[in-house]
């Protein structure tokens, strides 16, 4: 059976697709999949054994430029060499417009969820199945249930979560210091209120150094990279800030040989998350129950106020609470619970 996965972004929803791809993998031992996904997670997909073929798509581009001569003829190529492979089905799992516009346009059957169950209702009308897939749930979850119906088997859903990626010939990454042990604290988010002060990162490098650890403080705009260097500041024997972006396959392996990470509410929280790496997750204004990063070794420190996805603070009432449990020592605390060693040395 070779079925066609629409899932483009983001990066957190690509990863939320893994353990729902193990299971269909154990429970249809025919299964093939191929996976449309956006240009930027293109390396991402074939972590997974269970994936053959990726398409990344250039959707963004496109729509910037959707009357051109070059997108449409780029658009038509995409699509021709897509349907040159017979589909039992295709499996729309983002359900929004603009998977519906991929997914119509391949020739086998669409299934998706329905209308009481999608992100964008209307395009259930237009699916050739229709699933249902409680809402209240984690993003895990309903996509492990989507799965599972769309393909016809049975799954618990209080069963372990398995992300299944293939990584047992990945070789640690060439970092300034190979046979020491590393953490990697992942600062960079898209909102501002999500983002943890930089006097907190900088209490807890220096209680990571005393402890002996590395740390590696990766960025990916010209602002983390300012700020990486500003905590860098008076620690930079026991710290490296990247001098150049590094690829998504690099910062996975430094994830993937760190002893912990610590992270803000950002997509590479979802990789650590998947990849079984201790990690301790701060969760200021976003509420990790439907789409935390969620993993064997994950504790989240969540403020009272995560609940309310606030983008702007109305007070600085509001602000101070966002700050409320989830100090520098909750994560020690937390790493100690993941059992990281944090004794001075």
């Amino acid at each position: 059976m070779r079925i066609l996965l629409i899932k483009m972004s983001s990066m957190g929803d690509v990863f939320h697709t893994f353990p729902a791809l193990s299971d269909a993998q154990a429970n249809v031992p025919s299964l093939t999949v191929d996976w449309v996904v956006e240009e930027a997670f293109a390396e991402i997909p074939s972590w997974h054994p269970v994936v053959d073929k990726v398409y990344p798509i250039e959707l963004r581009r496109w729509r910037k430029t959707p009357f051109s001569s070059k997108t449409r003829s780029e658009i038509k190529a995409f699509f021709e060499e897509i349907n040159r492979t017979q589909y039992d089905l295709v499996l729309d799992a983002q359900g929004l417009y603009k998977s519906l516009w991929v997914a119509k346009k391949i020739e086998a059957p669409v299934y998706g969820m329905d209308f009481s169950s999608v992100r964008e209702p209307l395009v259930s009308l237009f699916y050739n199945h229709k699933i249902h897939v409680e809402k209240a749930q984690h993003a895990i979850t309903r996509l492990r249930e989507l799965f599972s119906k769309a393909l016809n088997y049975s799954i618990s859903p209080t069963s372990a979560i398995a992300y299944g990626l293939n990584t047992s010939d990945w070789k640690r990454p060439d970092l300034p210091w190979q046979a020491e042990p590393h953490m990697v604290f992942l600062h960079g988010t898209t909102w501002d209120t999500k983002c943890w002060p930089e006097e907190y990162w900088r209490e807890l490098l220096q209680k990571i150094c005393q402890v002996g650890y590395k740390v590696i403080l990766p960025w990916g705009t010209k602002e983390e990279q300012e700020r990486s260097y500003r905590l860098q500041q008076g620690y930079e024997d026991c710290t490296w800030v990247p001098e150049q972006l590094i690829s998504l396959n690099d910062i996975t392996r430094m994830l993937k040989f760190s002893k912990a990470v610590v992270s803000v509410d950002t997509g590479l929280s979802h990789v650590a998350a998947a990849l079984d790496v201790p990690m301790v997750v701060l969760y200021l204004v976003t509420d990790p129950g439907l789409v935390g990063a969620k993993g064997l070794h994950v504790k989240y420190l969540v403020s009272p106020v995560a609940s309310k996805y606030l983008k702007q603070f109305k007070n600085s009432q509001q602000q101070a609470q966002s700050l409320e449990r989830v100090g520098v020592t909750d994560v020690i605390e937390s790493l100690h619970a993941l059992k990281i060693e944090m004794e001075e040395k």
